[in-house]
């Protein structure tokens, strides 16, 4: 298929696997299979009876466009115990065992950085083999959209975990010093990088109602939804909470001789605003003050094309 990679994926029963993975933005289509074994056009009874050496595992066909391999091994590695051997939830044996089989060279160096990045969480050694796919055939039919054609079957992972945002700061670096002051407006630049404040009410965003995210202006790193935001009165932009907790840094601001709580973005450590504690009780309480100059605002018709697509599910099209 045009505009495709592919990767295959061991994790246990892949029942779990393929309706996990067939959930996530960006990806084109899923099958479960048996690969990496000794025998040719195996069943699952020479898995589970004959030690035929295969792993279950499920193929991925995704679009790059619109979802990165390492984004996908950051999905993967949430429903997989990395330092468990030939064990996954309540399987046991070989066929169970966790890997990583590619066919395109150029995914070895993103997978090695992932596997070392999650290496440095644990005191015991991954398990999670990575190979180059040497054959993949397809389960049986029965085997294919299991949990579709049997909702209540067993899965050993939480298929919500497909749900929840990832957000990577290294897919939003910061430009350096120079390009940062051809890039920004000079109110632009004043706010994000010298602790500025712009007027209320005589700025962009303090009253758009439109459906859409926000996002930093020095990166492009997502920050709110449309649907967090409020009218408080301040004439500022103010969000209830931010698209994940992890896109903000706090720190205590002194200035003008008060008490604040300042927000920062977290991968271009751009001066955001504040947050208060006079927001909405029934949303959190709390009131997220934004500079509209310290934003972007990309409307929902406009999210696919800048490469938001994975969030638009996250927008109330109200």
């Amino acid at each position: 298929m045009r505009n495709s990679k592919e990767i295959y994926f061991a994790g246990g029963c892949f029942w779990g696997v393929e309706a996990y993975m067939k959930r996530i933005y960006g990806v084109i289509e899923v099958s479960s299979g048996y690969a990496n074994g000794k025998t040719e056009n195996p069943s699952y009874e020479d898995l589970i009876y004959k030690n035929s050496g295969h792993a279950e595992t499920v193929h991925v066909l995704y679009d790059p466009n619109k979802i990165s391999l390492r984004k996908l091994l950051d999905y993967y590695f949430k429903i997989i115990d990395p330092i468990s051997i030939n064990k996954q939830g309540n399987d046991r044996g070989i066929q169970y065992r966790t890997g990583i089989y590619y066919v395109d060279e150029k995914d070895i160096p993103i997978i090695d950085k992932k596997i070392n990045e999650v290496a440095a969480l644990f005191s015991k050694p991954i398990a999670v083999e990575v190979k180059p796919l040497e054959h993949y055939y397809l389960a049986e039919e029965y085997h294919q959209n299991y949990l579709e054609k049997n909702p209540n079957g067993y899965c050993h992972i939480d298929l919500n975990l497909a749900n929840e945002i990832e957000i990577n700061p290294s897919d939003y670096l910061k430009p350096e010093n120079e390009v940062l002051r051809t890039k920004l407006t000079e109110e632009q630049y004043s706010i994000t990088q010298e602790n500025d404040t712009e007027p209320p009410f005589k700025n962009e965003y303090w009253n758009n109602k439109e459906a859409g995210i926000y996002v930093d202006i020095v990166t492009g790193e997502p920050l709110f939804l449309s649907e967090d935001k409020f009218d408080s009165g301040c004439g500022w932009p103010s969000f209830t909470k931010p698209l994940i907790p992890e896109v903000v840094n706090y720190q205590q601001d002194t200035s003008h001789n008060r008490i604040r709580t300042e927000v920062r973005s977290r991968s271009g450590d751009s001066h955001l605003g504040h947050v208060f504690n006079d927001g909405p009780a029934d949303k959190g309480g709390l009131r997220y003050c934004i500079n509209s100059g310290a934003v972007r605002f990309i409307p929902l018709e406009e999210m696919e094309a800048e490469g938001y697509g994975y969030l638009i599910k996250k927008v109330n099209r109200k």
